[in-house]
Order: structure tokens, then sequence, then C-alpha cells
């Protein structure tokens, strides 16, 4: 194609890409990559919303309901969430940055050992058996600290997450194997996390690229030593482009130009992190206003909502919508940039059937 790229080529390239028709949960969740996970439900968790616009007749809840036979893992990467094991596989054996005292590791061994007896466990049968007590955590309150072991247990991929049991934890031995890397396979894993987080967020703007690809710190803190260099050939392997003096990054051997005439007239409610509008940056470049979530902001201090959820029309993310059940009805207020809904008729019959469609996700 000789045309020359544009911002909104950008922009319905990322839509097209990351909204792909809809499919299974397991081939959705690789397709992704990554799902980001988030317990607040306003109306549901940030993992649900998200998948309802990928998976075919996916309900909030399916994803936690369905995971003990699904191929895939609840861990850190970019954030915190669920990705396939091939990907999760990327990052183990993890060396946490804060090293445990012999008190601990002797604790951790113990219920490693009690864990791997049952089969699996429920963090409240791990605190009867052991009684751990009450420790400081990080924000000055006092949490369980059977709790704080098994998610440092986690963390460090001694247990992984088997299941939940009314959305908690219930964890099972996982087992560790592998030969310390030597310095060319841990080049080869970086480079292939990063893709997998690019792969997911393009195209992204240099500065969202730079911000991505330390994140990865949180997934795989080991080498964290590497992140300037994984970017710097990222920046070599990836396509990329000038766009209104902006440089841009996606993967290569894609065009955006291909599919910048991809759209339809539906109305979509996103997630505050679905990867449609998950890098602030790139939303402004995009839309031309900044989105906020605002959940831990004073409500005093809230512009948009306690979990105000992206309005996404054509092309355009030209609102917001806070929604909210009550009783079995779902409550729905919507705020627009321009100050006031489009009156397009089409607008307002693709704004009800989104609306129809959540009730129906909701089981309402």
């Amino acid at each position: 194609m000789n045309s020359k790229l544009t911002v909104a080529h950008l922009r319905r390239y990322a839509i097209a890409r990351s909204l792909f028709a809809p499919t299974g949960l397991e081939e959705a969740v690789q397709a992704l990559g990554f799902v980001q996970a988030d317990p607040i439900r306003a109306p549901a968790r940030a993992q649900d919303l998200t998948l309802r616009h990928r998976v075919t007749g996916y309900r909030a809840g399916d994803l936690e309901r369905l995971y003990p036979g699904l191929a895939d893992e609840e861990d850190a990467f970019v954030n915190y969430g669920f990705l396939p094991r091939a990907h999760y596989a990327l990052m183990h054996p993890r060396v946490a940055r804060t090293r445990w005292g012999p008190a601990t590791a002797r604790r951790a061994q113990a219920v490693l050992a009690f864990v791997r007896e049952r089969g699996d466990a429920h963090p409240r049968d791990v605190d009867a058996h052991f009684a751990h007590g009450a420790v400081r955590n990080y924000w000055g309150g006092s949490s369980n600290a059977t709790t704080q072991l098994l998610d440092g247990m986690h963390y460090r991929g001694m247990l992984r997450v088997a299941r939940r049991d009314s959305g908690i934890r219930v964890y099972a031995v996982r087992e560790q194997a592998g030969e310390p890397l030597g310095a060319a396979a841990r080049r080869e894993r970086l480079d292939a996390l990063v893709d997998v987080a690019v792969r997911k967020y393009a195209p992204l703007p240099l500065a969202s690229l730079n911000a991505l690809v330390r994140r990865l710190r949180y997934g795989a803190p080991q080498w964290r030593g590497g992140l300037d260099s994984a970017l710097t050939r990222a920046r070599k392997r990836l396509a990329h482009a000038r766009v209104d003096g902006v440089d841009w990054y996606w993967p290569d051997g894609e065009d955006p130009r291909a599919i910048a005439g991809v759209g339809d007239d539906r109305v979509r409610l996103f997630a505050p992190f679905d990867p449609v509008v998950w890098d602030r940056g790139r939303f402004e470049l995009f839309w031309n206003w900044s989105y906020r979530f605002e959940a831990y902001t004073p409500p005093a201090l809230r512009k948009l909502g306690y979990y105000a959820l992206p309005l996404l029309w054509r092309d355009k993310v030209i609102g917001w919508a806070n929604l909210s059940v009550t009783g079995a009805v779902l409550q729905s207020s919507l705020g627009f940039v321009a100050g006031r809904a489009p009156r397009d008729a089409a607008f307002r019959r693709a704004l009800e059937q989104d609306l129809d469609d959540m009730r129906t996700f909701l089981r309402l």
C-alpha cells in the first residue's frame, strides 16, 4: 500500500486487531496472550468484561468456573492476570527481588509439604493447620501471615492456583524443574515475553513501548537488568513508523493500513483494563481526551465515576458509562465528551443492544 500512514489508520488497526471475531475461551486467552484481572465488580470483574467481547456466549464468572480445565495460569506478567501456560513458563523459575529469611523459608517448605500431601489447599486450611498469626502489611495494617506466605510462594513458582472457591485462590504444588539459563536462553525468553506484550497492546507509541517492556520486571524480576537491552532489540525487530511526530511500533509483517477500513456500528463498553483502552497515553493520541481510572480516587475528586467504562462507537471512544445492578435491574449512567449523546438513531439502537448484551452477560 502506498497511502500515507495516519493516526486514524493506527486507531482502526488497534481496534480491529484486538476485537477479533468471538471464539472459544481458550482460544481467546491464547489470542490475547494475557488477560488482566481485577477484583472489583462494577458490574463485573475486569477479566470478564474483557472476555465478553471476544468469547462466544461468554457470561460473567465463566473464566473462574472453567479455569481448572484450561491450559492457562494465574500469575504476574506486566500486571496480574491469566495467561497461557506457554507464556507462564517463559518467566519461571522466577527469582523474587526480596529474599526470605531462614524462618520464612522453613515455613514455606512446611506449607509446601502440607499442600503436596493434600493435593490442593484453601488458605483457611493452611492457616488452621499452622496458625501463622498476623503480620504488618505494606500499608501498615494487619494481614494474615498465611495469606502473605501463600502469595509469596505463588509468586516464586512454588505453588500455582488450581481453582477458586468463592473468589479465594485454592493452591496446588507446582513442581519446579529446569537448569539455570545461559545468557542466550535468557535473552531469547525476554524477547519472547516482549513479543507477547507487544502483540496484545500494539500499536504502541515509543513512550508506551518503553514503559511496557520495563513492566516485565514484575513478571521476570530476575532479568530486570536485561530489559534495556531487550527494548533495544525490540525497537530493531518491530515494524515502526513516525506519524505526526510520534514513533509507533507494532509486530513485524502487519500493515496498519490493510485493515484501516474495518469497523461497524456497534457500541462497546470496555473494562478500564481492556487492551483497546489500557494504554492511557495512546488513548489520548487516538481520541484527544484523558480517561482516568478513578476507583481509588476520593469521591469528591472523581470526574468520570467510580468504575467508568469507556464507550466505543465505531472507531471513536466518545464517552463512558457507570453501570450497577440493583435487584435484578441494570442501572446505567452515561457521560459524553461532547456533553451529549450523538443524535444518530443508529447510535441509540447500538447502545441499547450493548446494554441488552450486558444484561445477558450478567445473567439478569
